[in-house]
């Protein structure tokens, strides 16, 4: 017996768009939003809402006035000299992410901080010692995300001269972190190289495939910085106040460590599994969006286009171990997605299809995300260090009684 398509509510469609019941009544009797009935009451395809709600989104960007009681515009706007995007494409200063991929992340960071990366020496070791250490006191189940905080909170609390006020130190500190947090992701695999993508590949998979370190290495570069994300404005919320480079990263790490941010790769991750393991891509989409109320890994409302950053990661996927199939599998969602809500392929679908095809497991895209956004939070703690201390506090404006 066929099993039905996964479909939505009325209640779970008011919840995804963010509006009342009767308002999804009144854009069905409008002609906008289609929905079958039995006797159990209405049922919406939730490829259908998905594609509503993106056009919804477009619309009120463009010409709707914003919703009551909202201004509909950020809560601030934020000088930033890190990344910009021009015309569809990314840039990190005045380089573009293309450019920036001819070389390793480690040369990325380097220009980026106009900090070259200290020698590998006793104390590198020591701390990765430390990393490891600390993720290892948690249950073997643990996120991956959960390692990588419990290993900053440790490093942090052995370093004396993490008080030490200045860019310098930031760097010293961010460098600490970029070599040391690899190790907490698998514990009992200790990297010899001095890598970081190396040392990340040897954690998250069983292979050495140098295939699978080059991809890593890209995906780390792509993910560094993307204009102020909730993660990074926190960490300059917390450089504003002086806090130290591990606090910094660690309050960022609070802000990452959720569903429609840093967790994001992980559900992208299920569906291209599901995919892979048989399912076909419209029933797994409509089942992914029924359970999260969005479609994963697709859609990204700074370009009219596919993610750049996806653009650059996907052509590396097929020549990864588990590669093939995988490829197969984001070209069917990729196909259908698109003809159903125009969405494009984003970062958190590429940085799955890596996890997935280098046999990674289901987070290991979002440590990938989480150790190169790492790069981006310092180089903004950095710049905020320059600017007057506690200026990021807006002023409350009371509506209570």
């Amino acid at each position: 017996m066929t099993e039905p398509p996964p479909r939505l509510s009325a209640a779970q469609v008011a919840a995804r768009l963010e509006v009342r019941i009767e308002t999804v009544y009144a854009y069905v009797s409008r002609g906008m939003l289609r929905r079958s009935r039995d006797r159990a009451g209405s049922w919406f395809d939730p490829l259908d809402v998905e594609a509503f709600a993106v056009a919804r989104r477009r619309r009120s960007r463009s010409t709707l006035p914003p919703p009551r009681g909202r201004s509909g515009a950020p809560l601030m706007v934020v000088d930033t000299d890190v990344a910009h995007i021009d015309d569809g494409e990314l840039f990190y200063r005045e380089r573009s992410l293309e450019e920036l991929s001819h070389g390793t992340f480690e040369d990325a960071v380097s220009w980026l901080w106009q900090a070259p990366p200290p020698s590998w020496h006793a104390s590198a070791s020591e701390a990765a010692g430390l990393a490891a250490t600390a993720a290892s006191s948690l249950p073997p189940e643990s996120a991956l995300i959960d390692r990588v905080r419990v290993a900053v909170a440790t490093l942090g609390a052995h370093d004396v001269l993490r008080h030490q006020a200045g860019s310098d130190n930031l760097h010293r500190i961010g460098w600490a972190l970029l070599r040391a947090l690899p190790h907490a992701l698998d514990p009992s695999v200790r990297p010899t190289t001095s890598s970081i993508a190396e040392a990340i590949a040897c954690s998250l998979t069983t292979t050495s495939d140098p295939t699978v370190t080059r991809a890593v290495d890209l995906a780390l570069t792509l993910m560094i910085d993307h204009d102020l994300a909730a993660s990074t404005f926190v960490a300059r919320v917390a450089a504003s106040a002086r806090a130290d480079g591990y606090s910094i990263v660690q309050a960022a790490l609070g802000a990452f460590d959720s569903p429609l941010h840093g967790g994001a790769p992980r559900a992208a991750a299920r569906l291209v599994a599901r995919v892979v393991q048989g399912s076909s891509a419209a029933a797994a989409v409509a089942e992914a969006a029924q359970l999260t109320g969005s479609v994963p890994g697709f859609g990204q409302p700074l370009y009219d286009g596919i993610d750049p950053r996806a653009a650059a990661l996907l052509p590396l996927i097929p020549a990864l171990p588990q590669g093939a199939g995988v490829a197969a599998a984001v070209d069917e969602l990729a196909a259908v997605v698109s003809a159903r809500t125009g969405l494009m392929p984003n970062s958190d679908l590429a940085l799955a299809a890596l996890g997935v095809a280098a046999g990674m497991p289901e987070d290991g895209g979002v440590a990938i995300f989480a150790l190169g956004r790492t790069a981006g939070w310092i180089r903004h703690a950095a710049a905020e260090y320059d600017e007057r201390p506690l200026r990021l506090r807006p002023r409350g404006n009371y509506v209570g009684p």
